[in-house]
């Protein structure tokens, strides 16, 4: 069930994202709500680590949109370079 719930809240997540960093994606919009839901999940493990969240809750809408926007600055960054 906590799959679930970051692939939801990833999905705004990366949504919010690409609105907070418009521009062209190599990857186009697919791509992004991935990256989305992998920054939800990177959030809810760096907010596990942090001692935010406990085993079995998810990260946070805010938390998930600052770790979408990291991941897709990042992806940007080396796509660029190749």
């Amino acid at each position: 069930m906590e799959m679930l719930q970051w692939i939801a809240i990833g999905l705004i997540a990366g949504a919010i994202a690409k609105l907070i960093m418009p521009g062209h994606d190599p990857g186009g919009c697919i791509v992004t709500l991935l990256l989305g839901i992998a920054g939800a999940m990177l959030a809810g493990f760096v907010g596990r680590l942090a001692g935010l969240y406990r085993a079995g809750e998810s990260a946070g809408l805010i938390a998930a949109i600052l770790g979408a926007v990291a991941i897709l600055a990042a992806y940007r960054l080396f796509a660029r370079r190749n």
